[in-house]
């Protein structure tokens, strides 16, 4: 099983690799890269997603409760963990609670399930979007910002999932000219992302830290963990409980290496969570799938 799931991350590494080495020769800039992904492509293929669901209003519930109660808990437990080792919560907690759901998780579940795993995976990222910009801001920034507030309602993917969700509830059609538009995007966004996702690796700087060994039990085994308590809480069994799972414990989320330094403090905590476990993501993931399925 550890196997196959290595195998199927094949592609994934293929072009994270790319992206490694090619900015190894050229010159890239990643923030636009970053921004070009996940402000054209990344809606289009959650929009895409979102339309051809099968998802029922019950598994939506579902599956944004589990979530919720995911980033609830590894939010609570993440600010106790540092508290006790004494880290600065404001520049290194994001690390431990967000993960990479969106670069990694979307090409990785689009490979693993289809449709299907997409489905639950566009809810999870949405959900940890919401986290991040409110509570996740609201740590970085040491208070209630109106940055959080603006950075959500600018952001092209929550505009994707919101149009996207209340078309298919409405049961308002999408013309099929504009849904092979979005198809030809969507197919896109994950190659892309994962090159991006490549180029950031290899742009990182970082320092070893001695409270980076406990930081990444906590993002994989505290977020398996986690998951596993929230779907079987809520009942979620089969291909969905698998993505959560699967989810919750990928590696750190590229923006919490980029937000501590927009408000003026040190990222290389965050950046050393990034980089090591997104390397570690080659044995971690496949583990983490045979271990949820």
């Amino acid at each position: 099983m550890i196997i196959a799931s290595f195998v199927q991350m094949l592609p994934i590494l293929l072009a994270l690799g790319a992206g490694y080495l090619y900015a190894s020769f050229i010159e890239v800039d990643v923030s636009a890269l970053v921004r070009i992904t996940s402000d054209v492509f990344m809606p289009a293929l959650i929009f895409h997603s979102v339309i051809h669901t099968a998802l029922t209003s019950s598994d939506f519930l579902a599956v944004s409760g589990a979530t919720a109660l995911i980033f609830t808990l590894l939010l609570s437990l993440g600010w106790i963990w540092l508290k006790v080792t004494g880290e600065n919560p404001r520049s290194t907690l994001p690390a431990i609670v967000f993960m990479n759901s969106g670069f990694l998780g979307f090409p990785l579940m689009r490979l693993y399930g289809g449709a299907d795993a997409m489905n639950v995976m566009v809810i999870f990222d949405q959900i940890q979007g919401v986290f991040l910009f409110t509570i996740g801001l609201f740590i970085i920034t040491g208070g209630f910002s109106k940055k959080s507030l603006q950075s959500l309602i600018h952001s092209p993917v929550i505009w994707a999932m919101g149009v996207s969700f209340a078309m298919l509830f409405l049961g308002i059609p999408l013309p099929n000219a504009l849904d092979r538009s979005l198809s030809f995007m969507a197919d896109a966004a994950s190659p892309i992302a994962c090159f991006a996702l490549g180029v950031s690796v290899k742009q990182t700087s970082f320092t070893f830290h001695r409270n980076v060994i406990g930081s990444l039990l906590f993002r994989f085994g505290g977020g398996y963990l986690i998951a596993w308590l929230a779907t079987i809480l809520f009942g979620i069994t089969g291909m969905a409980q698998t993505v959560l799972i699967v989810a919750a414990s990928l590696p750190s989320a590229m923006l919490t290496s980029i937000l501590p330094l927009r408000y003026g403090l040190d990222n290389q905590y965050a950046s050393m969570m990034v980089v090591i476990s997104t390397l570690l993501g080659i044995v971690t993931i496949p583990i983490a799938f045979a271990l949820a399925g």
